[in-house]
């Protein structure tokens, strides 16, 4: 009886097109990725599904009347790119805001930190398939955002830094809201904690998932909590403090391992950092004027600055060129999103396409941020 030989067995690798509309994606973003069976072969982002020219908008607008837009940049941190944009033209200008307004932009730009990151950790619950701790770090972020719309009017967009200061002072009764804010955010993070970060199923499928390493990031650009989850604590607010962060202690956190988990112990440790940089400025606020004299129309003499800050997503940069004119002549916006979606395809890379969105989720991107 002959022996019939069998075929080896093959794959055939196939094109998955994630996004650009998906309810994972963080947004209108879109990724062709290669597969063959399970395992990811090449990852290509393509971008630009919410480019908004607000870069092109900026040189059409007088330097006050482009502060409301900042805001869009990143939703989630619309006060941080209001400190960054205001911090840019004063330094076109020459102009220092007073003590108070200092710490007041610090103090708002750390709420706004918490909040992102709450925003961060019940999305990323979600995509991992916890949805309960969504639920909860959404009723966390609920007081924060009364106090922002107590301080500017708006629960998203604020339109509340002004150059040379602020639009208005805190109102009566914040401090008594921020403090039970602080009394009452450390316990439920620790809940949060054990509903998640504890959970033996999120970490199955977080720790050694989406590894990038420190000369990769580097490579690549990436900043904020992602390069510090590859254990590289770069931190502008520490290593080029701006506003009112060298007169306050804090710890930068970082973890060596470089994946999924690592980078969301990072932004869990942060917010405990931030909370103790609030108490700080609460005990050392001065009193008086919260507005610079500043000329009626803001006309910077001929040059070019570069300002950036630490947004809860990485470094953040706005560069201004001035011909002398009422409007920027060049404005460009480094949106840290942006680079550190670059590095995403060598960390999905030769990993499995469940593991995508927990990857894709850590780096907690804003499309708004990458696209501009």
């Amino acid at each position: 009886m002959s022996e019939t030989t069998q075929a080896p067995l093959t794959t055939e690798e196939i094109v998955v097109n994630l996004g650009p509309q998906h309810p994972s994606t963080h947004g209108v973003m879109h990724f062709v990725v290669t597969i063959d069976g399970e395992t990811i072969r090449e990852c290509v982002p393509h971008i630009g599904y919410l480019h908004s020219s607000l870069e092109k908008i900026a040189e059409t607008l007088r330097y006050e009347q482009f502060i409301t837009n900042t805001d869009r940049f990143d939703y989630l941190n619309g006060l941080g790119n209001e400190l960054c944009y205001v911090q840019a033209v004063e330094r076109l200008l020459g102009i220092e805001p007073p003590p108070r307004t200092v710490f007041i932009r610090t103090l708002m730009a750390e709420l706004k930190r918490i909040s992102s990151h709450l925003v961060y950790l019940g999305c990323y619950g979600n995509d991992i398939g916890a949805m309960t701790v969504f639920l909860h770090a959404f009723r966390e972020r609920e007081p924060l955002m009364d106090m922002f719309e107590a301080v500017t009017g708006g629960r998203l967009l604020y339109n509340y830094l002004r150059i040379g200061g602020l639009r208005n002072d805190l109102p009566t009764g914040f401090t008594d809201q921020l403090h039970r804010f602080l009394d009452y955010l450390p316990r439920r993070l620790e809940e949060m904690n054990d509903l998640l970060t504890s959970n033996r199923i999120f970490i199955a499928r977080t720790r050694g998932i989406g590894i990038l390493t420190a000369r990769q990031a580097l490579s690549f650009g990436v900043t904020g909590p992602t390069l510090r989850g590859c254990g590289v604590p770069y931190d502008l607010r520490k290593l080029r403090p701006y506003a009112a962060y060298d007169q306050v202690e804090f710890d930068v956190p970082s973890f060596p391992e470089g994946d999924c988990l690592a980078r969301h112990l990072v932004r869990m440790e942060e917010m405990n950092q931030s909370m103790r940089i609030i108490r700080q400025l609460m005990e050392k606020m001065p009193e008086g004027e919260i507005q610079a004299d500043v000329p009626r129309r803001i006309k910077p003499e001929a040059g070019e600055v570069y300002e950036r800050v630490e947004s809860p997503r990485g470094e953040l940069g706005c560069y201004l060129l001035s011909d002398g004119g009422a409007k920027p002549y060049r404005m460009h916006w480094r949106g840290p999103s942006f680079y550190n979606l670059q590095a995403l395809p060598v960390m999905v890379r030769g990993g499995l396409l469940a593991d995508f969105i927990a990857t894709l989720g850590s780096l907690d991107p804003i499309a708004p941020d990458i696209d501009r």
